[in-house]
Parts: C-alpha cells; sequence; structure tokens
C-alpha cells in the first residue's frame, strides 16, 4: 500500500517512469511519506544514510558507478541545506542526482513552527531545475504536479531539486497501486553528427592543435608545462577541450595563451576556461576525442607528436624517480601494485589537493575526483556510495583534513569489504606547504593548514573498520599489499603517517629534477 498523498504517488510514479532505481533516504517524518513509498515500491532500491552531508556524495558516487540518475531524500528545514555541497560537486560533474525535499505547507512557513525554511530554490545556481510541487485537490492541480516533476526529471546532466509540501496527517497508507502517470520525454540535440567532419578538420590543419580532456586526470602535463616554461613553440593555436575540470592551475594559465578553444559537453553550457573559447559543441566529448585520436593515427600531427615526446619523457622519468619515504612514494608504490590487479574489477577515488595531483603523476587509469569545485568534504562518501552500488573493489586515496571532515562516510551500516582507503596522514593540509608566500604567515601551520596529531585508528574501531598503520618504507609496502589483496568482510583503512616537511622537499626535489632529466626538442 501507498501514501494517501497524491503529490507524493505523482512523484513515485514519473521516478520509476524516468528510470530512477536508486534511492539513499534520510531520517525524518514530515519525508516518511516519501520514504514510505520509495520502500514500497518494487523497482527502487533504498540506501538509508543518516548523515545528509554524507548522504549526498553517497548518491553522488551511485551516479558515477550507475550512470543513471539516483535520488536523495531528506526531510524538512536544514536538513536540505545539508546536502548543498554534493549538489554544488553533482553540478559541475554534470551528474544526475535527484533531490527530494519534504516540506511544510506554504502557509506555516516563517511562522514559528518547527523545521521550516523556504526551501523551493534553496539550492539555488547549483540546480539544473528546482520545482515545488502543489498538494493536489482536482485535476488541473494534478496535472500541473505531474508536468513540474516531468520538468525536473527530463534534466540528465545535472541536479535537480523536487521539494514535495506535505499536509499532516502524514502515515496514511491506504492507496493500493501507484497512478499510471503520463511521462514527458525530450529529444535532445545531437550536434557532433553535423559538426564532426568541421572539428577534425579544423584540428588537423591547425599549425600548432592541441587535444584537452578535463577529469577524471591528464598524466604528466603539469610537469611537461613546468618544464616547457616560456617556450612559444610549445603554446597551441587551437585547443579542443572535451569537458571535465582540470586540476593544474598551471596548465589552465598556460592554455589561456592560446589563440582559439572549441569545447565540446553535453549540455552546450559556456565554459570558458581558457578565456579564449570560440564555439561550444553540444555532444559526446568521448566519441569527439576518440574521433580525434583515431584521425591522428591515420594522418599524424608533427605539433602533436611534439607534445608526445616531451610527456613520454616526463613519464619515463616519473617512472625511474624514486622518491625517499613520503606521500609521494606511497601513492607511487600504491599505482605500481594496483597496475596488477584486473582493471575491470576494481575502481579508484582520489581526493582533493596534494592526493589528486600524486595520481595525475602516477596513475596510468581512469580516476574519480570531485573536482567540480574542489571541496573536501564528500571524498570519502563519494567513494563509499560507489562501493556500495557498484560493488567493485573500490580504492580511495585520500589525505587526513579530507578524512577527518568526512568520517561519516563510515558511519553506514551499506559497507561492505570492497572499500579500501588509503590515508596519508602528514599532520595537515600539506598543500599549502606549497603555496608560495603563505610561509611567511604566522598563521600558516595552525589555522590555514590545520595542523593537528590526529589518527584514524579511534574512528576505525567504533565503525568497525579494519585498521592498518604504517610509519616507514617497508611497513607502508607491506600495508599496500594487504590492503590490495585481502579478503575482508568490512572496509579497510591503511593510515600512512609522513612529515609534511619531507613531503615538501621531496615534491619540489622530483619537480627540480625533470628539467636535469628532460629536454625539449
Amino acid at each position: 500500500m501507498f501514501s494517501n498523498k497524491d503529490n507524493v504517488n505523482i512523484l513515485t510514479a514519473l521516478l520509476v517512469k524516468h528510470g530512477v532505481h536508486h534511492a539513499v533516504v534520510c531520517p525524518g517524518s514530515r519525508n516518511s511519506a516519501i520514504v514510505h513509498n520509495l520502500n514500497e515500491c518494487p523497482d527502487i532500491q533504498c540506501f538509508p544514510v543518516t548523515d545528509e552531508r554524507s548522504a549526498g556524495f553517497y548518491a553522488l558516487g551511485m551516479t558515477q558507478s550507475l550512470d543513471q540518475p539516483v535520488a536523495v531524500c531528506v526531510t524538512s528545514g536544514t536538513a536540505l541545506l545539508n546536502l548543498a555541497p554534493a549538489v554544488a560537486e553533482a553540478y559541475y560533474q554534470q551528474r544526475p542526482l535527484v533531490v527530494i525535499s519534504a516540506d511544510r505547507p506554504a502557509a506555516w512557513i516563517d511562522q514559528l513552527d518547527g523545521q521550516t525554511l523556504p526551501q523551493p530554490d534553496a539550492l539555488g545556481r547549483f540546480v539544473c531545475k528546482a520545482v515545488s510541487l502543489p498538494e493536489p485537490h482536482d485535476d488541473d492541480s494534478r496535472w500541473y504536479c505531474n508536468r513540474l516533476v516531468n520538468e525536473a526529471l527530463i534534466e540528465k546532466h545535472g541536479p535537480v531539486h523536487i521539494n514535495v509540501p506535505i499536509s499532516e496527517p502524514l502515515f496514511d497508507y491506504t492507496i493500493p497501486v501507484l497512478p499510471d502517470e503520463r511521462k514527458i520525454e525530450r529529444a535532445e540535440a545531437d550536434a557532433t553528427n553535423v559538426t564532426l567532419t568541421s572539428m577534425c578538420s579544423m584540428f588537423l590543419h591547425a599549425k600548432r592543435p592541441m587535444l584537452i580532456a578535463g577529469q577524471p586526470m591528464n598524466p604528466h602535463l603539469d610537469e611537461a608545462v613546468c618544464l616547457v616554461g616560456d617556450d612559444e613553440s610549445y603554446v597551441p593555436d587551437f585547443v579542443l577541450y572535451c569537458g571535465g575540470s582540470i586540476v593544474s592551475k598551471r596548465l589552465k594559465h598556460f592554455l589561456r595563451k592560446a589563440k582559439e578553444t572549441w569545447a565540446v559537453n553535453r549540455t552546450g553550457e559556456v565554459n570558458d576556461t581558457f578565456m579564449n573559447l570560440t564555439r561550444v559543441i553540444q555532444g559526446d566529448a568521448e566519441v569527439v576525442a576518440d574521433l580525434i585520436r583515431f584521425n591522428l593515427e591515420q594522418q599524424p600531427h608533427p605539433f602533436v607528436q611534439k607534445w608526445e615526446t616531451l610527456l613520454e619523457q616526463v613519464a619515463k622519468h616519473a617512472e625511474a624517480y624514486e622518491p625517499d619515504y613520503s606521500q609521494m612514494a606511497v601513492v607511487k608504490y600504491f599505482e605500481q601494485q594496483a597496475s596488477l590487479l584486473h582493471p575491470s574489477s576494481v575502481a579508484f577515488h582520489y581526493a582533493n589537493s596534494s592526493a589528486i595531483r600524486l595520481a595525475n603523476i602516477y596513475s596510468q587509469h581512469p580516476v574519480f575526483c570531485n573536482r567540480g569545485v574542489n571541496g573536501i568534504e564528500g571524498s570519502l562518501s563519494t567513494a563509499a556510495g560507489f562501493s556500495v552500488a557498484s560493488g567493485k573493489q573500490t580504492f580511495c586515496v585520500i589525505g587526513d583534513l579530507s578524512f577527518f571532515y568526512d568520517q561519516n562516510a563510515l558511519w553506514n551500516q551499506n559497507l561492505k569489504g570492497n572499500l579500501r582507503i588509503l590515508l596519508l596522514n602528514n599532520g595537515k593540509g600539506g598543500i599549502f606547504n606549497l603555496l608560495k608566500g603563505l610561509e611567511q604567515s604566522p598563521a600558516c601551520d595552525r589555522f590555514v593548514a590545520a595542523e593537528h596529531h590526529t589518527s584514524a585508528e579511534g574512528i576505525c574501531r567504533q565503525n568497525n573498520v579494519v585498521y592498518l598503520s604504517a610509519r616507514n618504507k617497508e611497513d607502508m609496502q607491506q600495508g599496500i599489499t594487504r590492503l590490495l589483496t585481502d579478503d575482508a568482510p568490512r572496509p579497510m583503512v591503511l593510515e600512512v603517517f609522513t612529515d609534511a616537511s619531507e613531503d615538501e622537499r621531496v615534491f619540489r626535489d622530483y619537480l627540480s629534477s625533470i628539467a636535469r632529466a628532460c629536454s625539449l626538442s
């Protein structure tokens, strides 16, 4: 039996018709009618998460794994506001996160009644569509409710927000079947079939073309740009930018020297990252990138070959360079051993700042990272959600601040032994050591970099997570072997302790060694 609330039943029926089969649900009474329906519906699988902030990132991880829309349902009041970080991240990753918030009737908003605040449009510009449903009382209002839900759910390339006011009584479950609701569909424009020929021609006939694909990563481009310096012969005149966030600030500044950029993305949105955008193509960026690569195999381009030669030199140096015990040494050894795993059975998530920068040096496989808005607050929850939805062995490489900020990701009944976490703990936000000039501030270590002496051992024990630790090279290598190979029914954490100043020294030495080892052609 389903709820007797018409707007809830219309919403539930259309979620199924629009292909939403997974829902992360949070506790509450106002949203209980929605949660009841989601649980009652045989086409939807529910995953309970208590912490709303963590829940948003769990759902985000599921969208990454499933490549399908995933709902996250919260009760009224501040519960909705806790989803804001995950929604912002989903917006810039163009992930189909469906936010469903229960609400009090409009008449009670701002009347000092519990859990009331203006919820429509609370997520602002970080959703592609926001609607607030009526509580239907006749055919016209049911049609309006149907239309609003359809308008939200046809948006497939970013998060949407559906606000659902629900009047008391809340707990009447007397409707035997869901209504057969009208589904509105959109035939999305696919500009690539019209423009592929002209794009390929433009690329191949440019004197200095460059293909840039954003997230998940751009291996060794940061180091190569550092080596290039002011050499104008490496500056492209035409950039084909196939979407996704770019980690390297140095690379973004370098590409702003280019004469012209064409961007390809699914929405046709103007992302003028390099400040020289002249055309936006709405289409599948991966298809376009693959076609360009295919054409380059048939017709090699000297400028592309010039860059490939440079990148090969940097890659060989990265492989040959043996860092002293540090976070760099940890990630290098982890990636070397992880490369032995079967790629189809594993997935890799990297947290922000230092972790993803090290991935750009050593990872030879796709990685997930919350670089949409670069927040640290949900990296662990995103990986955890991915592990739950995919069933794959999911590895999360994460720094200490990101881990401790998002520790509630481990406070969850859904987790299993396929979630493995490599925690890089140097007692602070190590990325701040690399920001020139910040070292002059007496506030740097304590207030900016959040220096601490915290360990994850207690957190792991209270959440029944297998805990390993390492403080030297030998223990680190043994721990990584166990992290990659041990069978365990529960998640596993390997916490590797390093010294922040030594991490900085090793990283700077690596960058300076590139100039000694590599030469520009």
